[in-house]
């Protein structure tokens, strides 16, 4: 596919981007011991975008003949040359640096797409069965197994020409316990990047025991106390802060719309031992949710320090934005499908790792909470957040204590990354499974070390 791309983009005037995204999705879900979903789903096609007088047009087309392809072009030219007039702005030109030439496949396609059907079902079978047999107290369990194969050719007419296949399986466990008419839920998901073998590091064995057990342990919680309070994030709810509460202000379409990062490059927005980036890659631990080598551009997407010891030091480009801002761009332009449009997000955001053990923040924290596992939540473009945690233990004197339930944190992003005061050596992906929605869903994955800082707490949810 990839070779008819380029035949026809030698023959386009000015400029055509054209993506070939074949995509399959294989979902299985089970339900007190009974198997409610298995089916299998694939669409492919090719998406064109025309830059024609300082003005997009997108067209896209599931004929991959060269005739329909040749049709989605024109089709987008004259899309874009019959809003041009519309167009209070005109895109005057795109970023050009780090465009990709080449083949990319990443780790574990041939692995996971080997695999029989009835094995992944089996697993799913497996893990519910676990979940909902580790105690009486548990009323239901599920269990679902998801996994996407990508298979994409994108080049452009000023030089970007690559090919790439990845695979994203995931699992995920939800359970729930019962006690003299109260309920407790957790909830525990991994996905990566990658093969079997990557995707569970952590035993499935042990995914379904945990989330059996602790929803059993949270019948018994308390509330925990309100008000300010110091708190040592785990990095579950680390990658939920960056993701939500930081990342997405400083995506280069909502800076323009006035999210809370606009102006402020170069100034200090969080403690001097906070670096946090967002990588294409799998940085620091292998198998991260949201890795690809290209983006949808056809640019590269290597790592981008986005705060570096605590100061803002760059935004999340496209080409257009890049352009805009005068830098190169950062690979973050990426597209659901092949009728999806191209737009800025994410890859896998996370705090870099520190120099202390998690033993020692813990043992030198006098008062506080250890906040684990999101349950739910908002943020916005003001960088303002709350989000539920599904866990909590209190710490007091260097000890860890008591499970606390119903925990809310909530604050400004910024001014809570301003107060860290610790993170730790050890690192964790832990947002690989679900996905991120921003008009259309895009895998990601965040995390990072423990990090201790100041919030708010809230007391008790549903």
């Amino acid at each position: 596919m990839r070779a008819l791309l380029e035949d026809i983009a030698a023959g386009c005037d000015g400029f055509v981007e054209l993506r070939y995204h074949a995509k399959t999705f294989r979902s299985v879900m089970v339900e007190q011991g009974k198997v409610e979903r298995s089916q299998v789903r694939r669409r492919d096609g090719v998406g064109v975008r025309a830059l024609v007088d300082g003005t997009w047009g997108f067209a896209s087309t599931g004929d991959l003949t060269r005739a329909g392809v040749q049709r989605a072009v024109d089709d987008a030219r004259r899309a874009a040359r019959a809003s041009a007039g519309q167009r209070k702005t005109r895109i005057d030109a795109l970023a050009s640096q780090r465009l990709a030439v080449g083949s990319f496949a990443e780790a574990g396609v041939e692995e996971v797409l080997s695999m029989p059907l009835d094995q992944k079902v089996a697993l799913a079978v497996d893990a519910e069965a676990r979940s909902r047999k580790a105690s009486s107290r548990i009323a239901t369990a599920q269990a679902t197994y998801n996994e996407i194969f990508e298979d994409k050719a994108i080049v452009t007419t000023d030089g970007a020409s690559v090919e790439l296949k990845l695979v994203r399986p995931e699992l995920r466990i939800f359970a729930v316990a019962e006690k003299d008419g109260q309920r407790a839920t957790h909830f525990e998901g991994v996905g990566v990047t990658g093969g079997w073998d990557c995707l569970f590091r952590t035993p499935w064995e042990a995914l379904a025991d945990r989330a059996a057990g602790t929803a059993v342990d949270l019948l018994d919680a308390k509330p925990p106390e309100g008000g300010r309070a110091t708190v040592l994030l785990a990095p579950s709810i680390v990658g939920l802060l960056v993701h939500e509460a930081i990342g997405h202000t400083v995506e280069a379409d909502f800076v323009l719309a006035g999210s809370a990062a606009a102006g402020l490059l170069g100034q200090q927005v969080a403690s001097e031992i906070v670096t946090l980036c967002d990588s294409g890659q799998s940085d620091h631990m292998t198998g991260a949710g949201g890795c690809l080598p290209v983006d949808d551009e056809g640019v590269y997407t290597e790592r981008t320090e986005v705060i570096r010891d605590g100061k803002l030091v760059s935004y999340l480009h496209n080409r257009e934005s890049a352009a805009h801002f005068g830098v190169a761009p950062t690979g973050n332009a990426r597209a659901w499908e092949y009728a999806d449009q191209p737009l800025i997000r994410m890859r896998n955001t996370y705090i870099a790792p520190g120099e202390e053990s998690v033993e020692a923040i813990i043992a030198s924290t006098e008062d506080g909470y250890l906040l684990d596992g999101p349950r739910n939540g908002q943020a916005d473009a003001t960088a303002e957040f709350m989000f539920g945690v599904s866990t909590a233990r209190r710490i007091q004197k260097g000890k860890l204590g008591e499970l606390v339930k119903g925990v809310t944190i909530t604050g400004n992003a910024f001014e809570v990354l301003k107060s860290v005061d610790a993170v730790s050596s050890e690192f964790v992906w832990d947002l690989g499974s679900g996905h991120c929605g921003k008009g259309q869903p895009a895998k990601v994955d965040a995390g990072g070390p423990y990090v201790r800082c100041r919030a708010v707490l809230a007391g008790a949810q549903g």
